[in-house]
């Protein structure tokens, strides 16, 4: 049965607080071998992923349908991805955001939201860009692209 403790919470049949380690500072030693087992993404190299499989979804579209304007609504999918994922990196990787852990907050979030209106205008703008538009094209390149994050998220767990 659960007991209430003092401050109002609820409490399981055993401790918390009384099973925690006695947390302590890491020395550089320890932070370094950390960092060696699991090195960071860089965005960059997400970035040139995307540019990367952006690439081979246009060769496939001109291998499939060999029209060019199926080329060129696969290419205009892949840079609603490409070129709102290169300015958030930029910003990501400036000295500005690397201040302090507040100033890191604020730019993951306000980068976010160019990220997020630039691809939107991007796509509202293909339309009048791209003419005449495939949509299939520009979708499949998309989407393909936005996947890439699922493989950097793949090759870091290695």
């Amino acid at each position: 049965m659960t007991e209430f403790k003092a401050h109002g919470g609820v409490r399981g049949g055993f401790d918390d607080e009384a099973e925690d380690p006695p947390m302590r500072a890491w020395t550089r030693e320890e932070a370094q071998a950390l960092r060696a087992r699991h090195p960071p993404v860089s965005p960059w190299w997400v970035v040139a992923a995307q540019v990367a499989i952006g690439a081979v979804v246009a060769a496939l579209a001109w291998l499939i349908s060999g029209e060019m304007q199926v080329v060129w609504s696969a290419l205009y999918g892949a840079a609603t991805v490409v070129a709102p994922g290169a300015l958030m990196a930029r910003g990501m990787t400036s000295r500005l955001s690397s201040v302090s852990v507040g100033a890191s907050a604020v730019s993951v979030m306000s980068w976010s939201m160019v990220k997020i209106g630039v691809s939107v205008l991007m796509l509202l703008l293909a339309p009048r860009i791209v003419q005449p538009l495939s949509w299939p094209a520009l979708l499949t390149a998309l989407v393909l692209c936005m996947q890439t994050y699922w493989l950097a998220l793949l090759w870091r767990g290695r």
